[in-house]
């Protein structure tokens, strides 16, 4: 066996094992996301997540259908994000925000994650039942334009999971705008960020959206500490 073989077979054995190998956090995450997705399995709509960063929730989304609802080929899952970073910051996240390096790019992705991401997107495609049917779509751009151009190009979209993930106020202000009115009783709306001091603008944007929480009822799961949730009543 050669070093590259030698690094393949390791390579392939952690990924078999990840439990033995994934933080906690990360583990505890992907629960949470399980848990999550059996709440809108027999809710009607597509998944979108906002904030698609390296990938991990966009595959955990794409696979848990896969496995749970083999047959469900007219749920998608569609990912926004730039790749390139934040567009932009706004006044919302920057007022008494703790990070000292807010700025437009944080958290810019080299162009190879995203050329990793579409290879595993195609991978997943080879694997799963009526795989013919386009199944997991990846919006790159600044989804302050994006979410409005898809669902006018996609205007028989509903959604029964939103998951929202920007971080940042005005993305975050416009996903909400779009997408939640398309979204029926029982659609489960997921943030990430939220209450988050760090994070102040997906707070912000939540507030102006809904007025009040009081009749939100607003969940967590006691096994993760970021992840808030509701109910679309």
């Amino acid at each position: 066996m050669n070093t590259i073989e030698k690094y393949n077979y390791s390579y392939d054995i952690k990924l078999r094992n990840f439990e033995k190998y994934v933080p906690r956090e990360s583990l505890s995450r992907f629960m949470a996301k399980y848990e999550l997705f059996k709440m809108i399995k027999n809710t009607k709509g597509s998944i979108v997540e906002c904030g698609v960063h390296f990938g991990g929730g966009l595959m955990s989304w794409a696979k848990l259908s896969t496995i749970l609802e083999p047959y469900a080929v007219r749920r998608k899952i569609i990912g926004f994000d730039t790749f390139e970073g934040f567009p932009d910051i706004s006044s919302e996240d920057l007022e008494s925000s703790k990070h000292d390096n807010l700025e437009a790019g944080k958290f810019k992705s080299h162009n190879h994650i995203y050329d990793e991401l579409i290879d595993c997107i195609d991978d997943y495609d080879k694997e799963r039942y009526i795989n013919h049917v386009n199944k997991v779509e990846l919006v790159k751009g600044d989804a302050t334009i994006t979410i409005p151009q898809y669902i006018e190009d996609n205007k028989h979209l509903l959604v029964s999971l939103l998951y929202l993930d920007f971080d940042i106020y005005q993305p975050t202000k416009v996903a909400l705008d779009n997408f939640v009115k398309r979204m029926p009783k029982g659609s489960v709306i997921v943030f990430d960020e939220i209450n988050n001091e760090y994070w102040k603008g997906e707070t912000i944007a939540a507030l102006e959206y809904f007025k009040t929480f009081n009749n939100l009822e607003l969940k967590k799961f006691d096994f993760d500490s970021n992840i808030a949730y509701a109910v679309i009543q």
